[in-house]
């Protein structure tokens, strides 16, 4: 059996509340050696770490941008603070999920980019990468990456071009493929998933969300009464054997360098043994 990193993976999201444990061990049985867990929120921060030493994964903390309507100055204080706090803890990764969102209507851009700025600031003070949060916004990102240089991370859900990809590799990032790739007509995605370097890419499923096209539920099939699919940590196999039969090359390969991929975006993901 392959093992594989769910390098993003929401698993303090309420859609687990009712199986939680039981979604974490189906996925371990699927070959999922380790999810990381990424925060989007102050009030979420203490939950994702529980859940990270509970059960043996990794965690990052930070506040995501569909989040930034209800944060205030306060807020990245207390991320300081926190980040302060845990930064002997080996299961804290990364600061995350952070970025901008240019897609969902509303939002403060300033705002999102004040907060946006904050984080990389301190990504920077405590020498941690970043889990980036990219919507519409990778130029936007980037600028800031080049202004104050972090110790890389990884491009979330990435779906921008092969030149933004490149910038993005080029600053030290990996980037991230999952269950968007798995549908026909996301040719653009699956063109990127093919031609990218391998040593760039990491899988992530971002459970409960974006599911693969076998989990997901169409607006005529909710409306019938079925739920929407919930994506989880044990449909990453499947979605890496779409991107290696992308690639034309072996699962056990994929792995093998998604896995490596994962330890030199996050480095301390090598020193939990995830192997």
């Amino acid at each position: 059996m392959a093992f594989w990193i769910d390098t993003h993976c929401h698993l303090d999201a309420p859609e687990f509340d009712a199986d939680r444990s039981e979604v974490r061990a189906a996925g371990r049985s699927a070959g999922v050696v380790h999810c990381v867990i990424p925060a989007v929120e102050r009030s979420n921060w203490a939950t994702v770490r529980e859940l990270a030493h509970a059960g043996g994964d990794s965690y990052a903390l930070g506040i995501h941008p569909l989040y930034t309507p209800q944060a205030g100055e306060g807020d990245l204080d207390l991320l300081a603070l926190e980040l302060a706090a845990h930064r002997a803890d080996p299961r804290l990764l990364a600061v995350g999920e952070i970025g901008l969102d240019f897609f969902v209507p509303g939002l403060d851009a300033e705002k999102q980019l004040q907060i946006y700025r904050a984080q990389i600031g301190l990504a920077r003070r405590f020498d941690l990468p970043v889990i980036l949060h990219v919507r519409q916004s990778s130029d936007r990102l980037l600028q800031q990456l080049r202004a104050t240089k972090v110790r890389g991370g990884i491009a979330h859900a990435f779906n921008g071009s092969a030149q933004q990809a490149q910038v993005f590799i080029d600053l030290g990032f990996k980037l991230g493929f999952g269950g968007a790739l798995t549908y026909e007509r996301a040719h653009k995605l699956r063109r990127l998933a093919a031609e990218l370097p391998l040593s760039a890419l990491v899988l992530e499923t971002d459970a409960p969300d974006i599911p693969p096209h076998w989990v997901y539920t169409t607006a005529e099939q909710r409306a019938a009464g079925l739920p929407q699919g919930r994506n989880s940590p044990a449909e990453l196999p499947r979605i890496a054997e779409v991107m290696a039969g992308l690639r034309g090359i072996s699962v056990e390969a994929l792995a093998e360098a998604t896995s490596a991929n994962a330890c030199a975006a996050l480095p301390g993901l090598a020193a939990l043994n995830t192997a």
